[in-house]
C-alpha cells in the first residue's frame, strides 16, 4: 500500500518540511562589536505603551567580537553585553553594559583574547619564552565568566549566567558588575545551565554536571527561597544549595549536551539527547588546540532518554523513557493530567547546528552564501511527549498507555523498566512557512507547570529570528508578526493586573535590523 501524505511528511526531516530560503539579507551589521550606554538615554515612542507597565526590560548577549587583533570565532565567545528598556508611565530609557568579567578585564588589559571560550582558543603569550609557552598548552584552561546567556535570579538577587561554574551578580538598576560566584563553593557540580525554573514558593530549580572517579552525573539543583535578612545584605548568598538527585549518564565516557529542562508541579524531567561530549577530547582539547565547540558530536544512534524525578523527594524513575533521536534546546511548558506527564518543546532531528554559528557563516553575504548556510540548519519544531507516570509490573506490555482525550503522542512498555514514546506534532502546516519556531514563552508565573493554551516564540525564516508568533496549542492555531528586514528576540508576556484571561496582557520584544532606513 503506498504512503499517505501524512506518512511521507512525518518521515521527512524538520528541515527537509520547511520551506529553502532564496536570496536572504546579510546579517554582518548585526554581528559586530556595540559601544556601551552606561548612563541612562530617552527613546522615541511610536504608538503607546500601557502606563500600568512600569519595570526594567533586561536582555543580555554577545556584544564584542575582538580585542586587538584577535577576533572570536564562534557567535557565543563575544563578551556580555546587558541591556536595560527602563519603562515607566508610557516612556522608556535605554542603558547599556559591558560585564566587567574577569574573562573580559583580562582582555582588554592584554589587548588580545586571553581566555578562551565556547568556541575559540586562546593563544599564548607572545612574550613568553619559547618553552613557557609550550608548557601553557599543558595547563588546564580556566572556565570562563563571560556570562552571555541569560538573567537569572537566585534568592531575591540577580546574575548574568552562561553554562560554566561561574556566574556575576549585577545591579539590575545601574548594571553594574558585581561579585563572581562559584557554584561549586556550595554544591558538588562542575556546571549550571543558565535556564533554572523557579517554583511557587521562591525556590529556584536548576541543573549542573560533576564528574570524577566514580563517573559523570547530572544533578538536579534546589535553591531555597529569600530569607528576610538576604534583602538588606548586599552580598551573593547560595547558602542552603542542595543537590536533590544525581542522575548517572547513559553513557558514561560520552555524557551528553543540555541546555535546559523540563519542570511540572511535581516532577523535573532530564532529557539526555545524542549530542554527546567527548570526554578524552574534552581533557585534551587544548594541546589540540580546539574549542569546546568541536568536542561536540551529534550521535543519533543513542537515542534520547527522559529521566523522570520528583521535585519534592528527589526520587528517580526507574523507568527509562526512551524515544527517537532529537535535538532541543529549550522547553515549552509541562503539566500532569490523569497519571500523564504532558511535555511540550521546540524539537529538531538534526543537533550539528550549534557548531555551526561561527562569526564567519553569521556575516556571510547576500543571497546564495546566505541561502545555502540557513538550509544546512536544522528547524526546530513544537512537539508534545506524553510519559506515563504510573508504570509497574502489572503494566501490559506493547500497547499504547496514553489514554487522554484527543492525543496522537504514544508511550509503550517495551521492558519491565522501559518505555518508548512516539511524539505528537504540536502545530500544522501553517508554522513551516515562518521556519519553525524557537524561543518558547508562556505566562509563566500563572501557567508554569500547568495545563495552558497559549505559547509565544521566535519564527526563523532567516538564520536569526524573523517573526513574532503566538500559537493557541489547543488549535495550533498561529498570530504572525512579520516585517521585512526585522529581526526580534525572545518574547516576553507581561500579565496585564488583575488579568482573568491567560493572554491578557503584553509580550516584549528587542528588534534589531542591518538596514539604515526601516
Amino acid at each position: 500500500m503506498p504512503a499517505t501524505t501524512e506518512q511521507y511528511t512525518h518521515n521527512l526531516s524538520s528541515r527537509e518540511r520547511c520551506p529553502k530560503a532564496d536570496d536572504l539579507e546579510s546579517l554582518e551589521h548585526l554581528v559586530q562589536s556595540g559601544e556601551e550606554t552606561p548612563e541612562p538615554i530617552p527613546t522615541t515612542i511610536k504608538g503607546s505603551i500601557p502606563t500600568w507597565i512600569n519595570g526594567s526590560f533586561l536582555r543580555n548577549g554577545p556584544g564584542k567580537f575582538e580585542f586587538g587583533e584577535d577576533k572570536y570565532i564562534h557567535w557565543f565567545d563575544g563578551m556580555a553585553m546587558m541591556h536595560r528598556f527602563h519603562i515607566r508611565d508610557g516612556s522608556v530609557t535605554y542603558s547599556s553594559r559591558f560585564l566587567r568579567s574577569d574573562s573580559y578585564v583580562q582582555n582588554l588589559e592584554k589587548n588580545r583574547i586571553v581566555v578562551s571560550e565556547f568556541g575559540t582558543v586562546a593563544s599564548p603569550d607572545p612574550c613568553q619564552s619559547i618553552f613557557a609557552r609550550f608548557f601553557s598548552y599543558f595547563q588546564t584552561p580556566q572556565p570562563t565568566d563571560n556570562a552571555n546567556v541569560n538573567f537569572v535570579k537566585y534568592k531575591g538577587d540577580y546574575y548574568v549566567s552562561t553554562e560554566t561554574n561561574y556566574m556575576r551578580r549585577v545591579d539590575p538598576q545601574s548594571l553594574e558588575t558585581k561579585e563572581k560566584v562559584d557554584w561549586s563553593q556550595y554544591i558538588a557540580v562542575n556546571s549550571a545551565t543558565a535556564h533554572p525554573h523557579y517554583d511557587r514558593e521562591g525556590a529556584t530549580y536548576n541543573m549542573g554536571n560533576s564528574y570524577g572517579r566514580n563517573g559523570f552525573f547530572y544533578n538536579i539543583i534546589r535553591v531555597p527561597p529569600p530569607e528576610d535578612k538576604s534583602a538588606v545584605e548586599d552580598s551573593a548568598d547560595l547558602r542552603g544549595a542542595e543537590v536533590i538527585c544525581s542522575i548517572p549518564a547513559d553513557e558514561p565516557r560520552k555524557p551528553s549536551y543540555y541546555h535546559s529542562f523540563v519542570m511540572s508541579e511535581n516532577y523535573i524531567v532530564f532529557i539526555e539527547q545524542p549530542i554527546k561530549l567527548n570526554l578524552l577530547k574534552f581533557m585534551l582539547y587544548k594541546i589540540q588546540g580546539k574549542s569546546f565547540h568541536n568536542i561536540l558530536s551529534w550521535e543519533p544512534q543513542y537515542g534520547t532518554v527522559f529521566h523522570l524525578v520528583h521535585r519534592r523527594t528527589g526520587k528517580k524513575s526507574p523507568v527509562k523513557y526512551r524515544a527517537a533521536p532529537m535535538f532541543t534546546l529549550h522547553q515549552i511548558n509541562a503539566y500532569e493530567d490523569n497519571g500523564f506527564l504532558v511535555m511540550d518543546m521546540c524539537c529538531g532531528d538534526d543537533g550539528v547546528v550549534i557548531g555551526e554559528f561561527t562569526l564567519e557563516n553569521l556575516r556571510r553575504e547576500s543571497g546564495q552564501a546566505m541561502d545555502e548556510f540557513y538550509n544546512s540548519l536544522c528547524r526546530n519544531l513544537p512537539r508534545r511527549y506524553v510519559l506515563p507516570l504510573n508504570v509497574d509490573e502489572n503494566t501490559p506490555l506493547d500497547e499504547n498507555l496514553i489514554t487522554l482525550h484527543d492525543c496522537k503522542a504514544t508511550a509503550m512498555k517495551t521492558n519491565p523498566e522501559e518505555v518508548y514514546m512516539t511524539h505528537e506534532e504540536l502545530h500544522d502546516d501553517q508554522l513551516l512557512q515562518y521556519g519553525g519556531l524557537e524561543f518558547p514563552q508562556i505566562n509563566y508565573a500563572k501557567y508554569n507547570g500547568r495545563p495552558y493554551r497559549y505559547m509565544y516564540a521566535c519564527g526563523f525564516g532567516h538564520v536569526f529570528a524573523d517573526s513574532l508568533l503566538k500559537m493557541d496549542v489547543h488549535t495550533k492555531e498561529l498570530k504572525v508578526w512579520r516585517y521585512p528586514g526585522l529581526y526580534p528576540s525572545e518574547p516576553v508576556f507581561v500579565a496585564s493586573p488583575g488579568a482573568a484571561e491567560e493572554d491578557d496582557g503584553v509580550v516584549l520584544s528587542v528588534v534589531v535590523t542591518p538596514r539604515k532606513v526601516i
